[in-house]
């Protein structure tokens, strides 16, 4: 262990197990109170030290209570300072979320990862743990006419199988083929039921929610999926956004919105077969799509910041 590994455990020792102040620490090590900082922060960020809250019984805040009574969800409710940024509540819900898939990983999980803005932003938020025979599995296709999404979604991907030594499965198909023929023969193909198989057996799925109009622009609706005939289609079949690029109406239906026979990714009704489903939504103005989520019974957890939550319960 070299010198710098050593004043890592020592700090982390001495702050988080023997309650000691960063002055403290600093004069025992021989350093300054801001390398203490840096060491205590190394320390959280590389797993070394992990925090985690244990909600004492009845102390579920109003919120999290009547999400899990009309929903059938365990929601976990983020405070978020008022005034503050979109950009800034998402990182906040996403680290809360980053916590709860890691201490929800273990040895031989198959987990299921969407792709777009909130999930890039969890991966952030990840702590490193050492497991084994994990399997990272894309649920929805991410190419478009102008890419082939293998880039930003290669990211996320190979950031969750960094966090737990996991294997990765592509799923390398359009987010949305031309015509639904096209999409039935692939799915023939042996290739693509390869993952399609490896979906079906997933313990954890792990994904955000797009919405027509968030304020931090759902990536399915900000970079060329689709275009303007289509978004006035969606709208003309009441979408108010989607899961896997799955597009909900507001009551949660989707078998009969046409555009789905296009899409790739898994529907809800496929959703609803693994055991464990984490939505993470942030920001108010996805309020209405979480309700169609939440309806689609989509998830069994919701991590959501608490003026997005309430947001929920006065659509009702």
């Amino acid at each position: 262990m070299n010198e710098w590994a050593d004043d890592l455990w020592t700090a982390a020792s001495m702050y988080y197990m023997q309650g000691e102040t960063m002055e403290v620490i600093a004069k025992h090590l021989g350093t300054s109170r801001s390398t203490v900082s840096r060491l205590l922060k190394q320390a959280r960020e590389t797993g070394l030290v992990r925090i985690s809250l244990a909600q004492p019984t009845g102390a579920r805040t109003g919120l999290s209570t009547s999400l899990s009574r009309m929903f059938g969800v365990r929601a976990t409710i983020v405070p978020v300072r008022s005034g503050t940024t979109e950009v800034h509540r998402l990182d906040q819900v996403a680290r809360i979320a980053g916590q709860l898939i890691t201490d929800l990983v273990h040895d031989g999980v198959a987990i299921g990862v969407a792709w777009g803005t909130t999930m890039e932003t969890i991966t952030l938020h990840l702590v490193p743990k050492d497991t084994h025979n994990v399997r990272i599995v894309q649920m929805n296709g991410a190419a478009n006419p102008a890419a082939s999404g293998i880039p930003y979604t290669g990211s996320i991907m190979a950031r969750m199988a960094q966090a737990f030594q996991g294997e990765v499965i592509h799923f390398p198909v359009p987010a949305f083929f031309d015509n639904p023929q096209t999409k039935a023969a692939m799915w023939r193909e042996r290739s693509v039921q390869t993952v399609l198989a490896a979906q079906r057996v997933l313990d954890l799925a792990v994904f955000g929610l797009g919405a027509l109009e968030a304020s931090v622009p759902s990536h399915v609706y900000s970079s060329g999926y689709l275009t303007e005939a289509e978004m006035a289609e969606l709208v003309s079949y009441g979408v108010v956004g989607d899961v896997n690029t799955v597009f909900l109406r507001a009551d949660g239906g989707f078998a009969d919105i046409p555009f789905n026979e296009r899409a790739t990714g898994m529907t809800p009704h496929q959703l609803q077969k693994v055991p464990r489903r984490i939505c993470v939504v942030s920001g108010r103005t996805k309020a209405r799509a979480l309700l169609a989520a939440l309806r689609a019974r989509v998830a069994t957890d919701v991590v959501v910041d608490d003026e997005t939550a309430r947001a929920v319960l006065d659509l009702m």
